[in-house]
């Protein structure tokens, strides 16, 4: 099966039971920690713990101002107790970085569930694409899975200290997964460069359920986050200066 537009049905049937070797995703995210060894900060790692062993799903979104970010925040991810949910958890990812084979192993190991962007493929034509990708994701936070969403979108080619205005799908998955009486909490992970090169920088706020805002617009819940996220953007920028 082909990661096309015009099968996305197919690829979201495939990708919402679609299960990675967890042995080998645990492997991939310790090598990924071992060669890129980013500085990993916390609000509080003792809350992040707590909220991580209680295996309620996670909604965690990260901030995208470089190409090497779902790298840095798998590494991150393995050097955190979100460690714990290697193999449950799900990180999606633009669809042409699932053509070429072998890379499409190497994803579909890491947890990657293919995202057809309206700026790719035109609004109209990726909004059916993306209500059935929003249901996968709903499904399987259902099922006990971890999400990991880069909401901005593209990569930030402004000011990487300033989050950009976040697409809605990020509210839409949290408003439709607490709707179906779905536990979410969500995690914000900033992710800073020192502009002089060295070890990244990924700071992790504190676990916050989503539950509150249950009666929220998907709109609403999109602004919420936008906030949350800048915040541990902010925290993530100053320790790379």
């Amino acid at each position: 099966m082909r990661v096309e537009l015009s099968e996305s049905q197919a690829v979201y049937e495939h990708y919402l039971v679609h299960q990675q070797d967890r042995a080998r995703a645990r492997m991939m995210y310790g090598v990924l920690a071992a060669r890129i060894r980013p500085v990993v900060r916390f609000r509080s790692r003792d809350r992040l713990n707590r909220t991580v062993c209680t295996g309620v799903p996670m909604l965690i979104a990260a901030n995208h101002v470089s190409e090497r970010d779902p790298l840095v925040l798998a590494a991150a991810g393995f050097r955190s107790p979100l460690r714990r949910r290697i193999g449950s958890l799900r990180v999606l990812a633009k669809d042409e970085l699932f053509e070429d084979p072998e890379q499409r192993r190497k994803i579909d190991t890491l947890g990657g569930i293919p995202v057809f962007r309206s700026k790719d493929h035109g609004v109209r034509a990726a909004a059916d694409a993306g209500r059935r990708m929003i249901g996968v994701c709903v499904e399987r936070m259902a099922r006990g899975d971890s999400i990991a969403v880069f909401p901005e979108g593209t990569c930030n080619e402004g000011d990487p200290t300033q989050v950009q205005r976040l697409g809605t799908g990020i509210g839409h998955i949290a408003h439709r997964a607490l709707r179906n009486d779905v536990e979410v909490w969500m995690v914000s992970a900033g992710i800073a460069y020192p502009s002089g090169g060295g070890r990244p920088v990924v700071a992790l706020g504190d676990p916050v359920d989503l539950r509150a805002r249950r009666d929220e617009t998907p709109a609403a819940v999109t602004r919420w986050i936008q906030r949350d996220l800048q915040r541990a953007v902010d925290d993530a920028c100053a320790l790379a200066r």
